[in-house]
């Protein structure tokens, strides 16, 4: 065993001593965590050598399925890459009855080399000019999610409060309401304990714009990639702690057509080599904006790479329904300071935590993606020195007309065309991308659905 990871494999063992799996835990393109269970004795090569898994586990649309379009997990004969833990990520699972682990895992090639299609190895990449420049992102994510309740009817519905003394539902989405949380207070309660217990620095929780819809914070961290584990880690805590709660935990972009969509926003500041915000106004500004040119540059690149980026922050065919006139989802690459309509939001804070809120991904999309798309545009802004258009004033209104593709094909055309993306994300990694998100977007619109019968098929 690596005598580097013992410290760590040797603390696990002591928390669960009877524990006789743990779960490997692999991200893929879309942010869901696939992966296998091996045996204690075999933690030993997932912290040395490595334990072998198929490389086309990243490139798995949402049902699990390979692609034709694509030679992985196809006509390359399916092969295998190495996954190796990642250091401080191995923990208990408290959920589950029997003493077991979890650990995620990043993948490599044989030779050592990060493997392209690993959605943690496209995060690094994206990282590195900001790194080389001498900038260290520091970032956190807020994730948005219903609690839905079982139907007899099979339709999803929220687990809406009921008004006391009775079993009428509450009526109104009660937005920041104490109550709701109380409520739900024992999910809440082993929420919290399992963050806990593996290591997962979550923080506020709010009652959201709809009928049992939450948020759920994590604290900013000096490490993006940390900060989408502890994103992932999160939603699968989320969904395992509601069942054992006779709920079912959904981050579907837009479940309900009449209730709020949920999204993922991130949060993002920079900082120098001295440990200094580049964001903070120059201590001599008596007067003026409290930002610097900086930030603006890195909101211009972020705006120019908008287009782009949106079959990134909206990735599936649900995402794009968050669209629509009313809600707080922006359709333009807008900005400005304390306003929640826009894209990128300058929230109220002192010079020191100055950053960029970006909210235009829903709570569907990959996290390591999503910031490696955020970081490429910031990285971009500031290096070409975009301007990113006049701002928003705080209670003004926002513009109606959707300047941002807010439809699925529009936005594969878009992502098709990318001129930013693919120095950050990789060449081939875009290629692959756009392949499959493109696939499963012709698989979804060759379904018949019920819609079809009930609009058409009487009277056409």
């Amino acid at each position: 065993m690596n005598n580097r990871m013992e410290p760590e494999v040797a603390k696990l063992l002591d928390t669960l001593p009877g524990m006789r799996w743990v779960e490997v835990l692999l991200p893929d393109m879309n942010g869901i965590l696939r992966g296998k269970r091996i045996g204690r004795a075999d933690l030993d090569k997932l912290f040395g050598d490595g334990v072998p898994l198929p490389g086309a586990t990243t490139m798995l649309d949402t049902k699990g399925l390979t692609f034709e379009a694509l030679k992985f997990g196809g006509d390359d004969g399916d092969p295998d890459v190495l996954c190796h833990a990642v250091p401080g990520s191995l923990a208990p699972v408290p959920w589950l009855k029997a003493p077991t682990g979890q650990v995620l895992v990043a993948m490599s090639e044989v030779s050592g080399a990060p493997y392209f299609a690993d959605p943690r190895r496209v995060l690094e990449r994206a990282i590195e000019p900001l790194t080389d420049a001498g900038l260290r992102p520091v970032v956190a994510t807020e994730l948005e999610f219903y609690l839905l309740e079982e139907d007899p009817d099979d339709r999803p519905r929220p687990n809406t409060a009921r008004i006391p003394g009775t079993r009428l539902p509450q009526d109104g989405p009660q937005f920041a309401s104490l109550d709701d949380l109380n409520d739900m207070g024992a999910f809440f309660a082993e929420v919290d304990a399992s963050c806990e217990t593996q290591n997962l620095p979550a923080s506020t929780a709010v009652s959201e714009f709809a009928p049992s819809q939450f948020e759920i914070n994590l604290h900013h961290v000096a490490d993006p990639v940390l900060a989408c584990d502890h994103a992932v880690l999160l939603k699968r805590l989320i969904k395992n702690v509601a069942r054992r709660h006779g709920a079912v935990a959904s981050f579907m972009a837009k479940p309900f057509a009449e209730h709020a969509g949920c999204g993922l926003h991130i949060h993002v500041s920079l900082l120098d080599e001295q440990g200094r915000s580049v964001f903070a106004p120059a201590e001599k500004r008596k007067r003026g904006l409290p930002f610097s040119k900086e930030l603006r540059h890195a909101v211009g690149g972020l705006a120019e790479a908008m287009h782009e980026s949106m079959a990134v922050f909206a990735p599936n065919a649900n995402s794009y329904r968050r669209f629509r006139a009313g809600a707080f989802v922006p359709k333009a690459p807008t900005w400005g300071i304390n306003h929640r309509n826009l894209s990128m939001r300058v929230p109220l804070s002192d010079a020191a935590n100055a950053r960029i809120e970006h909210r235009v991904a829903g709570a569907d999309a990959n996290p390591y993606l999503v910031m490696a798309a955020v970081l490429a545009g910031i990285h971009h802004g500031i290096e070409k020195r975009c301007e990113p258009g006049p701002m928003i004033a705080q209670g003004a209104s926002t513009p109606k007309e959707a300047t941002l593709p807010v439809r699925w094909e529009a936005s594969l055309d878009a992502f098709d065309r990318a001129q930013i993306l693919p120095r950050y994300l990789g060449e081939e990694y875009c290629r692959v991308f756009g392949i499959c998100r493109r696939s499963e977007c012709d698989r979804f619109h060759s379904e018949v659905s019920d819609r079809d019968y009930e609009w058409y098929l009487r009277y056409i």
